[in-house]
């Protein structure tokens, strides 16, 4: 579960121009000429550019403008006014909290400057256009943890504004991916883009070098170096004074807060919190009031200044459910059942921590809808596409055969050499399928899920319920990561990792820390390299089971991602008592089990190589334990 005080942490920089200094002058010079003006290109322009003023302090006033500049651009078939008002559109529902009608915003955006790229495909302004639709897009894809797609969308902008060398703009695309990797906890990677961003704002004099700095700062404070966070967010905090923006203030002075908290100086980080709050009441931001209300709360609570904190928490509890956040939601109920506990009212607090759980519910099945339903529009999408293409091809062929007669013959042997390659490709998609699905049975097999059940009891009986449920709800994740990824060809490696850990971590559990683990990712391997799904664990499962359970005393895993002669190479070593020893004690079968992993892996990589005609080996090794060595061929998720 994502925890909003964490998500806000970032700040984005959204690509579109900063507001100046004289914003209500330019606002009032725009109304005057918006009274005047007979043209209705020139009135779409006046609207966006006024939708554009208000964006940072009246988003209510931006989505007003934007809607009139929407509706004359349809009425008058003006296509690059109506791709700039879905532009405005959707910042003002990011500022506003309404990622999903912003997302819808910015998608209209790119489809209708594609639309007037395919008649002036070098025209710069349209690529600007298209460009800022996406970072807003990616934007989005941010605040809602899909880094994958954030990537992907901040990777087409950077494209784009390195096309038309537009160096304010790629500064705020660097800074957008050096933001995802550290949400994705590469701090090495995103230190990098932030001070790629950094250089180009200072050498242009760039206003949103406070928003960089401020996130520079933010990865110091959590790497534990505090003499460079509150260097950079003074150096932030400077440039703010300067300029008008009020949401990077508001964020950066709730950092302050959370530093000074953290150094145990409660008057300052109250100060801090404070500023931030004022701040975003004054923009009707109730997304960060309510952030920042529960800062304050939670931190009088810590000081068992409960009165002090109830108003607080309340009021962050309010805004919450108001704007429809479940995170924050979950986050005051929590506060709330507390407070209510410690003041010897049992009734109130029971409420409140029923709803606390409602919320986290909530969250959990709202993940798994948005799931279930991103996987369903793939599928339909993929079909739709299928049924395009094989439409077009008979057009063709039908077209072919009728037109030129004397290239039948070559035709007809054309087509049956292309249904036996379709025949042979379908067999082996076949195959490949059938082994998945025979390694999904292996990795959560009855043994597994018997054992994990039966753990859980133990956990109920031993530990209560608070271990149990941990434990619980780990199995559940991996239950889900499995049978979400195990149909795909490919698997992002983030996940692979992700769903090991939850394995590993079951498996510390059910026997009681006998080993430790680690998992690594060299810096060569790219965030959307893959891999196929359900190929590690097999050899994972072994290691414990063969290598780390006999043993005397604890051992240690290791598994390893790297890039090595344009190869990805996975290796999976532990400690334990070697292949040698390990066949002396199995049973006959544990011995079946452990040949039916080797094979279906071995057949799986065999039918990879006849599919992307490119080598995969697997090399098992006994020197002091066991070392499972994998050297795939690189693919990348599209």
């Amino acid at each position: 579960m994502k925890n909003t005080l964490h998500k806000i942490i970032l700040l984005f920089t959204i690509a579109f121009s900063s507001i100046s200094y004289s914003q209500n002058t330019a606002v009032d010079s725009l109304k005057r000429v918006l009274k005047v003006v007979k043209i209705d290109t020139a009135k779409v322009n006046l609207y966006n550019n006024l939708a554009d003023k208000f964006k940072e302090t009246n988003p209510d006033s931006t989505a007003f403008y934007a809607q009139k500049a929407t509706v004359l651009s349809k009425k008058i078939g003006y296509g690059f006014g109506l791709a700039n008002s879905y532009i405005n559109k959707g910042n003002s529902n990011i500022i506003l909290g309404n990622y999903k009608n912003a997302l819808t915003d910015f998608r209209q955006a790119q489809i209708s400057y594609q639309s007037l790229l395919e008649d002036d495909s070098n025209n710069k302004q349209l690529k600007n256009g298209l460009a800022r639709a996406y970072a807003s897009s990616g934007v989005v894809f941010s605040e809602e943890n899909n880094y994958y797609m954030a990537l992907e969308n901040y990777q087409k902008a950077l494209k784009l504004y390195q096309e038309i060398d537009q160096k304010n703009s790629i500064s705020k695309a660097y800074n957008n991916i050096g933001i995802v990797y550290k949400s994705q906890g590469n701090n090495t990677k995103a230190l990098e883009y932030l001070k790629k961003a950094l250089k180009i704002q200072e050498e242009i004099g760039e206003q949103t070098v406070a928003v960089t700095l401020t996130n520079i700062g933010v990865i110091y404070f959590e790497n534990g170096n505090n003499k460079e966070a509150l260097n950079y967010y003074k150096k932030a905090q400077e440039y703010f004074i300067k300029i008008d923006n009020k949401r990077g203030f508001a964020l950066l002075n709730n950092y302050l807060g959370d530093f000074y908290n953290k150094q145990k100086d409660s008057e300052k980080a109250i100060s801090y919190y404070t500023k931030s709050l004022n701040l975003y009441e004054e923009m009707q931001n109730k997304f960060g009031a309510s952030l920042a209300l529960y800062n304050l709360g939670q931190l009088y609570f810590d000081q068992k200044k409960y009165g002090e904190a109830m108003p607080f928490a309340s009021k962050s509890l309010s805004y919450a459910k108001e704007i429809g956040v479940l995170d924050q939601t979950f986050h005051s109920e929590k506060l709330m059942s507390e407070l209510y506990a410690v003041q010897n009212n049992p009734t109130q607090s029971l409420f409140h921590y029923k709803n606390y759980i409602v919320a986290r519910d909530s969250i959990t099945n709202q993940e798994n809808n948005e799931k279930f339903l991103r996987a369903e529009m793939d599928f339909e999408y993929q079909k739709k596409e299928a049924l395009l293409i094989e439409k077009n091809k008979r057009q063709s062929q039908f077209a072919l055969f009728s037109v030129i007669g004397t290239l039948l013959l070559i035709s007809l042997v054309f087509v049956i050499f292309n249904r036996r390659q379709i025949k042979r490709r379908l067999t082996l998609q076949k195959e490949v399928a059938e082994y998945e699905q025979k390694a999904l049975h292996l990795q959560m097999n009855p043994h597994f899920v018997f054992n994990c059940l039966g753990s859980i009891s133990s956990f109920i009986v031993q530990n209560g319920t608070d271990s149990a449920l941990k434990y619980l709800s780990k199995f559940s994740k991996l239950m889900r990561l499995t049978l979400e990824y195990s149909k795909g060809a490919l698997i992002p490696i983030d996940k692979e990792v992700e769903s090991l850990q939850n394995y590993l971590e079951l498996e510390q559990l059910r026997f009681h820390n006998k080993f430790e683990f680690s998992i690594k990712s060299s810096e060569k391997v790219e965030f959307n390299m893959g891999l196929p799904p359900l190929l590690i664990q097999p050899f994972v499962e072994n290691a414990i089971l063969h290598g780390m359970v006999p043993k005397e005393g604890n051992g240690k895993i290791e598994v390893s991602f790297d890039v090595q002669n344009n190869q990805l190479v996975c290796t999976i070593k532990d400690d334990g008592i070697g292949i040698s020893k390990s066949k002396e004690m199995k049973h006959n079968s544990v011995t079946a089990h452990q040949s039916m992993a080797l094979e279906i892996t071995k057949k799986r990589l065999e039918i990879m190589e006849a599919t992307i005609s490119k080598s995969a080996q697997i090399e098992i090794t006994d020197n002091n334990g066991t070392i499972v060595t994998l050297r795939l061929p690189i693919q990348y998720i599209q």
